[in-house]
């Protein structure tokens, strides 16, 4: 149910000036949305997964009740809109952008990485290898992250939701996808670290930016502690709203406003079962701990990493319960390209009226002959002249006088042409055809699709959108006939008018530098660079540059081994407890399930070794590096982390090599048994413990004070300390202070509630403080220990850091250098020194 607020008298959108407009009659099909004058969307149907593949929740089964008791309830309305002013950004960072999908998705971020150029950063769009061209030739740099957006079309087409269909299974389409999204995971990865494919040119990453079905965006700013913040033209957020676009919702009981919102959390929690597994084997990978599994649904949302959502408000205005650090900013556009059209093109726009658009972009389809003899019987219904874009379908019939089959034309000018638009509703086409002023009927395929054509049709810009698995002659039909009147190109014009005042890439570069972490952020040295590095004098900490870092170390200003590695955004992922019973059941399952696991591996490992001396022919080809020019900068970049990802072919393992393999990877296995069940025993269960009986105070809401971050032994014992000594002092103060808090607020009765939950803090606070001297100093000790096993990748991460430091100061004038020195010397004696030149007046 999309929900306005109540206050409102007027559809916020300025809507209301528009005659109702009754859509033609359609064949009565299975949809998650219907869309009457109030706008509800929700659609009541039974429970099930629908032939679209969609996830039917019912709310008032047994499951749906279950599932929504251990997903958070909606927080207090509070509107907490963040208003973005411009201004110069100074500080120039790496920035990759990842996204995985289709053309359409990419086009967009294309235009967002030309806008973050004009600010000075460095931008890496990483995506899938097909699109090389495409990016390079707008000016950024790309990274191939493998993966094949037209075998991910072609599934999506098939399983548009969330459960895959039988068929599906059968064909083994689920390990090829799962398979595809670890190489995807790896390639991300290697896209925050890795010298550009072409230049060979050094770069880490600064800071990320992506769309959220890349997966793999917070885990690789974890590791590397910059900022990550996401952009998407779907709903991802929780909400009261509307529901996800991915769930139709069935109850009775439940509030609607509840069901909209709690319907993210369940399709999260589905996604992650089917994912989770994938993303903590590659997060191993990278010497990340395992993201819990209470922890792995709605992740971004715990961790309030900023949001920015691409689309007009026109449309969809701003939630009242998002936060301040959830965006909408308008759609993106790029530049319109110059375009000359072929003659064949030009000849046809001119020989009558403006012709109805129908095109289905990157979509593959099913029965591409079927789908086209519909288009061309529904075009001959109406008597209209039409433009069929061929699209990865390649979408073809007979020569006809008024139908013109188009191959590549931009979107930007060709819909400027153009009467009516039919399309898969993506963002970008729906965006750029509103903008243009076109009604729009869409036939929606999977993912946000839907979402835009009920919106298109709540705007009165068109009919309600066309499921393609229902689309026939006659709705298709119907639905150009609905596009063509009067009501829906003045409502289409209206969008457009208000959609020109908007800046969408504008206000998301503003969004995004409104959300870094400005504090953290700069060099002391030069201002305009990010800190890559720290080093310490005494008590005081100096942020410095890769730059800035590279002239020191030079010179001999200061030891390079004195340099230890910047995290401008620490972003911690730790197991949240809710109470005792439910932290010491959930630690319980969690270490049973690591020594099951361990246990399957003392004899499924050996079997993957064997597998890999013989590996089966990769999914896709990513660019070798062995074919770029020279890195100078990678000659100590032979070690640890340069393997990572390689598989060995089979004629490159001997047999005595494979065996060898083998029973190193049984004898692993039988290690992490042995570590799984003794840290279960000895850290998980009883930090578990401590951390339930901290949370118990929050059942009856008073809020619990965080402990801070236990990084290793040394911060283990401060914590231990710090919470013995507060728990203990707050525990014996609840014994007089709840009574008299009770009493004051409701007297008698109050009082009493007030003993008991005196006594009930007393017995957890005091409890919590003395198992938290046994508890946090021993997760520090585990995580000391850990760090000092897994640092791989730490150590790759300060190579690379080097690396690009080295190169920029190749590039740099012998008179910045000087000025460097002197401005650290001048900072090191005077903290309140901040004025080192730019490197962008002195640098070739």
């Amino acid at each position: 149910m999309i929900i306005w607020p109540e206050d409102s008298k007027t559809d916020p959108r300025g809507l209301d000036d528009f005659p109702d407009y009754e859509p033609p009659p359609y064949q009565r099909t299975q949809y998650s949305y219907q869309l009457p004058e109030d706008y509800e969307i929700i659609n009541r149907q039974s429970t099930a997964v629908g032939d679209d593949g969609r996830i039917d929740l019912d709310l008032d089964s047994k499951l749906g009740r279950a599932l929504a008791r251990i997903i958070p309830r909606p927080p207090p309305y509070a509107p907490s809109y963040s208003y973005l002013e411009r201004r110069d950004w100074r500080i120039k960072l790496n920035i990759v952008i990842q996204v995985v999908g289709s053309r359409g998705d990419v086009q967009p971020f294309i235009a967002l990485g030309n806008e973050l150029q004009k600010h000075g950063h460095r931008v890496r769009l990483a995506t899938h290898n097909v699109f090389e061209n495409f990016v390079r030739e707008s000016g950024l740099e790309f990274y191939a992250i493998g993966g094949d957006p037209a075998e991910l079309m072609a599934y999506m087409v098939k399983n548009p939701g969330l459960i895959p269909s039988m068929k599906s299974l059968r064909q083994g389409d689920i390990q090829r996808k799962r398979a595809m999204v670890a190489e995807m995971l790896e390639g991300c990865w290697r896209s925050c670290v890795e010298p550009d494919t072409v230049s060979r040119v050094p770069f880490v990453a600064d800071a990320i930016i992506a769309n959220p079905p890349s997966f793999a965006h917070v885990h690789c700013a974890q590791a590397l502690g910059i900022p990550v913040h996401l952009m998407f033209t779907m709903p991802w957020t929780s909400t009261r709203a509307f529901p996800h676009p991915l769930a139709n919702l069935q109850y009775s009981s439940t509030d609607p406003v509840t069901a909209n919102y709690i319907s993210y959390g369940i399709v999260e929690f589905l996604t992650w079962q089917g994912l989770g597994d994938i993303i903590n084997k590659w997060r191993d990978s990278i010497d990340l701990e395992p993201v819990p599994a209470t922890e792995g649904p709605g992740l971004a949302e715990t961790l309030k990493v900023p949001f920015t959502y691409c689309w007009s408000p026109t449309l969809v205005p701003k939630p009242a319960d998002w936060a301040a650090h959830i965006d909408i900013c308008g759609f993106f556009f790029r530049d319109p390209p110059n375009y000359t059209p072929p003659p064949e093109l030009d000849a046809f726009l001119r020989a009558g009226p403006p012709p109805v658009y129908i095109g289905f972009g990157s979509i593959v389809i099913d029965d591409p002959q079927r789908m086209s003899a519909i288009l061309l019987e529904a075009v001959q219904a109406v008597g209209v002249r039409a433009i069929i874009s061929r699209g990865w379908s390649k979408l073809d019939g007979p020569a006809l006088q008024n139908v013109l089959y188009l191959g590549d034309c931009p979107h930007e000018w060709l819909f400027q042409h153009v009467a009516a638009v039919v399309h898969h509703g993506g963002a970008g086409t729906t965006a750029c055809g509103l903008l243009n002023g076109k009604p729009t009927a869409i036939v929606p395929f999977f993912g946000d699709q839907p979402f835009w054509g009920n919106m298109v049709a709540a705007a009165g810009a068109g009919p309600k959108p066309i499921p393609h698995k229902a689309l026939d002659v006659q709705n298709l039909t119907d639905a150009i006939a609905c596009c063509l009147a009067p009501e829906a190109t003045a409502a289409a014009r209206s969008i457009a008018s208000k959609m020109r005042s908007e800046s969408g890439v504008k206000t998301a570069v503003d969004s995004f530098h409104a959300n870094l972490p400005l504090e953290r952020l700069p060099c002391e040295i030069l201002p305009n660079q990010s800190a890559a590095w720290t080093i310490k004098k005494g008590k005081r900490k100096i942020r410095l540059s890769k730059l800035a870092a590279a002239a020191l170390v030079q010179d001999l200003t200061i030891d390079r081994k004195a340099l230890k590695s910047h995290a401008s955004n620490r972003i911690l992922i730790e197991n949240r407890r809710w109470d005792p019973l439910t932290g010491v059941s959930s630690a319980a399952i969690g270490t049973t399930s690591d020594m099951v696991d361990a246990t399957a591996g003392i004899f499924l490992k050996p079997y993957e070794e064997f597998k890999r001396g013989n590996p089966d022919p990769p999914l896709s080809r990513a660019p070798s590096a062995s074919n770029a020019p020279p890195n100078p900068f990678e000659k100590e970049d032979r070690g640890e982390g340069s393997s990572r990802g390689v598989v060995p072919t089979a004629g490159s393992r001997s047999g005595v090599h494979t065996a060898g393999a083998m029973a190193a990877a049984s004898g692993k296995s039988l290690g992490r048994f042995m570590t799984s069940s003794f840290k279960g025993m000895v850290i998980d269960i009883p930090l578990a413990v401590t951390e339930g009986l901290r949370g118990v105070p929050k059942l009856y809401g008073e809020e619990v004070k965080e402990h801070g971050e236990v990084k290793g032994w040394k911060s283990g014992a401060v914590v231990a300390g710090k919470t013995f000594a507060s728990d203990m002092s707050e525990g014996m103060a609840d014994l007089f202070m709840q009574p008299y808090k009770g009493a004051k607020e409701e007297g008698a009765w109050g009082m009493a509630k007030g003993f008991g939950k005196g006594a009930l803090g007393f017995s957890a606070k005091i409890s919590s403080g003395a198992l938290g001297l046994v508890a946090y100093p021993g997760q520090g000790i585990y995580k000391s220990i850990r760090a000092a096993a897994h640092d791989t990748t730490r150590k790759e991460i300060i190579r690379k850091k080097h690396q690009e430091g080295e190169w920029l100061l190749l590039q740099t004038e012998q008179g910045l250098r000087s000025s460097i020195k002197a401005a650290y010397d001048g900072l090191w004696w005077n903290p309140g020194a901040y004025n080192a030149p730019t490197p962008h007046s002195d640098t070739k």
